[in-house]
């Protein structure tokens, strides 16, 4: 789903225009954009928790030339998915038959 088919669908959800669907999803992704970056965590409960994770300096080998490189730290946005949200994309499968358990016969061993 790409931006314009999330904002026809909100707009048929929530029974106001496209337009106005438009404008309200780019005014929420701002103000979880400015949060981030004032350093705060935005947390939906039911839906997930984004956040600003740390990551420390570190060594890379570039790949075309084989040359290690310094990868200065730095800040990155993250997002951990809530409970809801987990169990709604979950696929329940039936368990597999593993042909181990009681409905299997024993086969004899075999005597040294």
């Amino acid at each position: 789903m790409n931006k314009a088919e999330l904002v026809k669908s909100l707009a048929e959800k929530a029974g106001v225009t496209q337009k106005e669907a438009g404008k309200v999803l780019d005014a929420a992704v701002a103000s979880i954009q400015e949060a981030l970056a004032g350093g705060d965590k935005v947390q939906i409960i039911g839906f997930g928790t984004f956040e600003v994770r740390n990551r420390r300096a570190r060594k890379v080998i570039s790949p075309a030339t084989g040359e290690e490189i310094e990868v200065p730290a730095t800040r990155v946005p993250a997002f951990k998915p809530g409970k809801s949200l987990k169990e709604a994309v979950i696929i329940k499968e039936e368990p597999k038959k593993t042909g181990k358990g009681p409905n299997k016969p024993r086969t004899p061993r075999k005597k040294k």
